[in-house]
């Protein structure tokens, strides 16, 4: 699977862009701040229907303009799928394929995988336990619907549950009746997304654990851990034990909305412990191993968008990525860097095939 073409109108800071793609690697070069990763979030956006980098649609209109399209050609399994999509500031967003109205965003989710491994990335480690779930969430999702759409019904009982609890407390009223309608519904749906979380990181573990072994050249020790309230208690035992907790909190202080998954290196948290270098290794890694994942039951691989990830590497960690990406087991990828110069250097060293982009100040997009 491979993008051919993308064509942009009012898109963040783009006025008007229509480039084609190698199926292989292409690269935007160009100072901080002119627009490379807007090239990289359009690719998302018409894969996942939504923006990595900013999730309110209205602010991925050009300023000033009152929509926004995003259009892409894409050549999965053989057959061309036309992409597009137009946000609108007083409108509901629309998403079709071959002309065709999705009914549910969701339906689109999957199609077109897509891997994005960008600075925002940090916020798995440094961020609190729901950028780490929302990860999990994000890589399930694109293989898994039935996955996509339990974590949706999932929140939305959550919410409904939450509301009830604040209800009863401002009327000084509990109805445990009424509770269980929506403690059965989590209890249903939580199991099931405890169990697909569990079959993801006992898959992912290895294959990620390998990737940073490689870039690193074997230097640190590093792990990746699933930790759940349902490791210890099923679901329904725990709702029925955090109640009388659950309505002095009025929320709901158990289940899998509380999972986490534990970084360390050396034996330590990395968010304290590793260094710059070690902790982009190890996001790499992770991004690496979800890509592997993905093409392994989507049986061709995702997309593959770099974003600026050169910067605070070594030459050596650099050189083991980019000889990764160049293995014909990874399909196509995009690449963002400010040096044309070292990117350039690395491509070439390795005679690899590629097409290259410049940014311009004002949003011009020239080969």
């Amino acid at each position: 699977m491979y993008l051919k073409s993308l064509y942009l109108t009012n898109f963040k800071n783009y006025q008007e862009v229509d480039l084609s793609f190698s199926p292989k690697i292409n690269c935007f070069v160009g100072a901080n701040g002119v627009g490379k990763t807007n090239m990289l979030d359009a690719i998302y956006y018409l894969s996942m229907c939504k923006s990595y980098i900013n999730p309110v649609d209205s602010q991925n209109i050009r300023y000033n303009e009152e929509f926004s399209v995003l259009q892409g050609e894409f050549e999965r399994m053989d057959k061309v799928e036309k992409i597009y999509c137009s946000i609108h500031k007083s409108k509901k967003k629309t998403f079709k394929r071959n002309k065709k109205n999705y009914r549910k965003l969701s339906e689109h989710i999957g199609l077109l995988p897509v891997v994005m491994i960008s600075p925002t990335d940090a916020n798995l480690i440094s961020g609190g336990s729901e950028e780490r779930r929302k990860y999990m969430d994000r890589v399930i999702s694109q293989y898994d619907k039935d996955y996509l759409e339990k974590i949706i019904r999932y929140n939305r009982a959550l919410n409904q549950r939450n509301q009830l609890l604040k209800d009863f407390a401002k009327r000084d009223y509990f109805d445990t009746d009424t509770l269980d309608i929506w403690d059965e519904q989590l209890i249903h749906l939580g199991s099931d997304i405890y169990q697909k979380r569990v079959q993801f990181t006992r898959e992912l573990v290895p294959v990620f654990q390998k990737f940073y072994n490689t870039i690193s050249n074997e230097r640190e020790n590093v792990r990746l851990e699933y930790s759940s309230q349902l490791q210890e208690e099923g679901m329904r035992k725990l709702l029925t034990d955090n109640m009388e907790k659950d309505r002095i909190l009025q929320y709901t202080a158990v289940g899998v909305h509380k999972d986490d998954l534990f970084l360390t290196i050396e034996g330590h948290p990395i968010k304290k412990s590793g260094s710059q270098g070690q902790q982009k290794t190890f996001l790499v890694a992770l991004k690496f191993a979800q890509f592997e994942f993905i093409k392994k039951i989507k049986e061709f691989p995702p997309i593959l968008l770099l974003d600026d990830i050169f910067d605070k590497f070594d030459q050596q960690r650099v050189g083991q990525i980019i000889h990764l990406v160049s293995d014909n087991n990874f399909g196509q990828i995009f690449i963002t860097d400010t040096s044309e110069e070292r990117l350039l250097n690395i491509l070439n060293e390795r005679k690899i095939d590629y097409r290259l982009f410049k940014v311009q100040e004002n949003a011009e997009v020239t080969e």
